[in-house]
């Protein structure tokens, strides 16, 4: 017997209850009920054929469908939270590095430059630092139950859903704590499905935070990377910019104002819209005293706080005349001697105290500003000045530009003032003060050497010779050398001129490869520069011990951490010249600043010197120089030329420049 197939009589746009539903949706009217059959049984009257029945809707199914989507919707979002809660990987307090303002001291403590990261001013301040009532005014501003709420606000969490994808307003509603996450670990805020999703791990993030965090790291960690406008970013930098002053002696009105800064920091700053500042921050006011953090009386006494003129702000982020060069130097010895990288210095805001003498720093700038003043636009001067005992640079002048060329740091040829260094390598020989050579006119090779103005001494001792600086003297002595020419290269290495410079591979060489110097070396006619000349002549000054020129004396962390100080470094130098010689070559040396044009140091002090003249080409002009000297506790490299060394060196008088 063969079953026939059963077939539904219904229909086929009715048999799926899903399409009645699809139908309501679309507002099609549901399908009349079919009409009810004839007692007994049989066809439906009117009919004839063989039409199909009527379907009824099963609302009981739809329902209950409606209800499954319903939870899956209340469900899924709950299990997604519950699942990224527990996976997000909250950082510790203090893991989260911001870029943050570097700052770099004198010797006394004074500022002389700041790094500034790129994206602008930052110091990270404890958040005992800050006054209590400042961070009152700034939960007043932007989270008035920071302190009771679990991290997020739902109301602002769906406002935001909506904005983001209907479109709206994407600021305001959030906490401090999802203000801080935005800013320092989601990122800001997008439109769109992009934005939800920022949103959403917003949420997670801050709410795992509140558990893992104490309120009072939140709160210090937000104060410290939120922006206020005029490249402050933080509250440290902030009331700088603002009212010129640490955090810790901001009052209640000032920390009103920067807390009414936060919504919109530049269009808020009162020198931009005086009257919407004013506004904000009356509003702040108000608010603490809603939250009970000022009493009426207190609020009604404040006053609207004055602030420093936004350029006067600028100019505190920017480094200007000689400490630029300084900076420079700073940040390069950081990185080559000390393994500070530039990350270690854009967010771990170091104090960087320096050997830098504040008095010396000036009175070699007060110098140059006097000498300097009427002379030919194009002269350009030097100064480095190092302390013998330890090779710290007490004052350093490179130029006036602090974004500019360093002179200071050029190579430049220094004339007759290297012949200190024949005196040494003679000295070192066993050839006496006392060795007597002869100042006539020499030549060698075709080469012609003389003296200035044709200046002479007969046949005298080196010692005489190297007071009247005379040419063909230092030039036989020279030649009187084991080694030549090289050994007064090896003597000037060793005293502290550097073997190697940016852009001179090997110094004192003539091939530029390390291989020997010709014998114009005795007359300086290579690079040196004017920090290695002030350096040389410390290690003589200091009976031949040698320490390597530095500017930084103490490093330490944002935290307090020392990450470097000279102080605790066992550093006796290193004994390169014998000290007899050493003492011999200052013994020489001491006439010479009398015997040039009277400079003897005031009071009778005594000093060590030597001057150097360098020719512009084969001209009767000058085209440097030098004036390198030194007391026990310091020794000075000072030199004069022009930009580009091409033209004659001539003072505003047209008479020619001399060392």
């Amino acid at each position: 017997m063969v079953i026939p197939p059963v077939r539904d009589a219904r229909p086929a746009q009715y048999r799926d209850p899903i399409d009645v539903v699809k139908a309501a949706l679309d507002g099609t009217p549901p399908p009349k009920p079919p009409p009810p059959g004839p007692p007994g049984g049989g066809r439906p009257p009117g009919g004839g054929g063989s039409g199909g029945r009527k379907f009824n809707v099963n609302w009981k199914w739809v329902r209950r469908g409606s209800l499954a989507a319903l939870a899956i919707c209340i469900l899924l979002p709950i299990v997604t939270f519950a699942m990224a809660y527990m996976i997000v990987d909250i950082p510790k307090p203090g893991d989260i590095r911001t870029n943050q303002v570097s700052t770099i001291l004198a010797s006394d403590g004074s500022e002389l430059a700041r790094i500034v990261p790129p994206e602008g001013n930052r110091v990270d301040v404890d958040i005992d630092q800050i006054p209590v009532q400042v961070r009152n005014a700034v939960m007043a501003a932007e989270d008035r139950d920071f302190y009771t709420n679990p991290g997020f606000s739902f109301t602002g969490f769906l406002r935001a859903f909506k904005n983001n994808i209907f479109g709206g307003d994407l600021q305001g509603g959030s906490t401090i704590t999802q203000q801080y996450v935005k800013n320092a670990l989601v990122g800001d805020a997008r439109s769109g499905v992009g934005g939800v999703v920022r949103k959403a791990k917003e949420l997670v993030i801050s709410t795992k935070m509140t558990g893992d965090w104490s309120k009072d790291q939140i709160m210090q960690s937000y104060l410290n990377i939120i922006y206020f406008g005029r490249g402050a970013y933080g509250i440290g930098a902030a009331s700088q910019a603002y009212f010129g002053k640490p955090v810790e002696q901001l009052n209640v009105a000032e920390g009103a104002l920067l807390a009414a800064l936060i919504q919109q920091p530049s269009a808020l700053d009162p020198a931009v819209d005086p009257e919407g500042s004013a506004e904000r921050w009356n509003w702040v006011l108000d608010g603490m005293v809603t939250m009970g953090a000022l009493s009426p009386n207190d609020r009604s006494a404040q006053v609207f706080p004055p602030t420093v003129p936004p350029d006067q702000a600028r100019a505190q982020n920017q480094t200007s005349g000689p400490n630029g060069l300084i900076e420079r130097q700073v940040t390069k010895e950081l990185m080559d001697l000390f393994n500070i990288d530039e990350q270690t210095l854009n967010t771990e805001g170091l104090q960087i105290t320096t050997t830098i003498d504040p008095k010396a720093q000036k009175s070699a700038e007060d110098a140059v500003a006097e000498y300097m003043e009427g002379q030919d636009p194009d002269m350009r001067t030097a100064v480095a000045s190092v302390d013998p005992k330890t090779g710290g640079v007490k004052a350093y002048y490179g130029g006036s530009d602090a974004n500019g060329f360093d002179f200071a740091q050029a190579g430049l040829p220094t004339g007759s003032s290297f012949k200190v260094f024949a005196l040494v390598a003679a000295l070192q020989q066993g050839i006496g003060l006392g060795y007597q050579v002869d100042s006539s006119p020499v030549e060698v090779n075709g080469i012609k050497i003389g003296n200035v103005e044709g200046e002479g001494c007969g046949t005298c001792n080196i010692a005489q010779a190297l007071k009247m600086s005379l040419n063909t003297s230092y030039y036989r002595l020279m030649l009187k050398l084991k080694n030549g020419p090289q050994d007064v290269a090896d003597a000037a290495h060793a005293a502290g001129v550097a073997e190697s410079f940016p852009g001179v591979e090997h110094t004192l060489s003539e091939d530029g490869k390390g291989g020997p110097p010709n014998n114009g070396v005795v007359l300086g006619q290579y690079q040196s520069r004017v920090i290695d000349m002030a350096s040389a002549y410390a290690t003589l000054a200091n009976s031949g011990v040698y320490h390597r020129p530095h500017f930084i004396q103490k490093v330490v962390r944002s935290d307090g951490q020392t990450l470097f100080d000279a102080a605790s470094q066992d550093d006796p130098g290193e004994q390169r010249i014998d000290k007899a010689v050493a003492d011999n070559v200052t013994s020489a040396m001491q006439p010479i600043a009398g015997y040039s044009r009277g400079h003897n140091l005031a009071g009778g002090r005594p000093s060590a010197a030597k001057t150097g003249t360098n020719q512009l080409g084969d001209t009767d002009a000058n085209r440097d120089a030098w004036m390198v000297g030194y007391t026990p506790s310091l020794s000075t490299a000072v030199w004069v030329g022009t930009t580009e060394g091409t033209k004659p060196l001539e003072n505003k008088s047209g008479g020619s420049v001399y060392g």
